[in-house]
């Protein structure tokens, strides 16, 4: 069984890969990106800062709202954290293509990922490149790839 210790920073390091994939800045001192998190989410900054330097498991209210911020399900966060397992939630029947908010037909990446069978180790880095793609993020990959000397 794992530690508190443990819970809290693979949990912290798997959120922080989500909210640089959805655009905060959470690693620059002034790039607001924690600030913006909090407001976006209805938490204090506290709370985030305190997840991101693995000082505390947040709690409900707070996971609800790193959930809506995000765009991932409250049952994937809460799960992730290690407070509830898979059995104490049994996955929900959402139609494929449905997201996560009612009205919304587009598909999460955080969906994509889980529904592709992307390994957990890689989703932080399909969910980044997909929002960067997404967003059509000048650091994304040019469709066709490779090295265009020579071409």
């Amino acid at each position: 069984m794992k530690s508190d210790a443990a819970h809290i920073d693979e949990f912290a390091a798997w959120i922080q890969g989500v909210m640089r994939a959805r655009g905060y800045d959470i690693d620059s001192p002034r790039g607001g990106g924690k600030t913006k998190l909090a407001e976006d989410a209805g938490v204090h900054r506290a709370a985030i800062t305190r997840l991101l330097q693995r000082q505390s498991m947040p709690d409900l209210d707070t996971m609800r709202g790193l959930s809506r911020a995000l765009g991932i399900p409250v049952r994937e966060v809460l799960i992730r954290s290690g407070k509830l397992t898979e059995q104490d939630l049994p996955p929900t029947h959402t139609p494929p293509g449905t997201g996560t908010v009612p009205g919304d037909p587009t598909l999460t990446a955080e969906q994509a990922a889980a529904a592709l069978g992307i390994p957990e180790h890689l989703r932080a880095a399909f969910v980044q490149i997909t929002e960067q793609l997404r967003r059509g993020a000048p650091d994304a990959p040019e469709a066709g790839g490779g090295d265009q000397a020579g071409t």
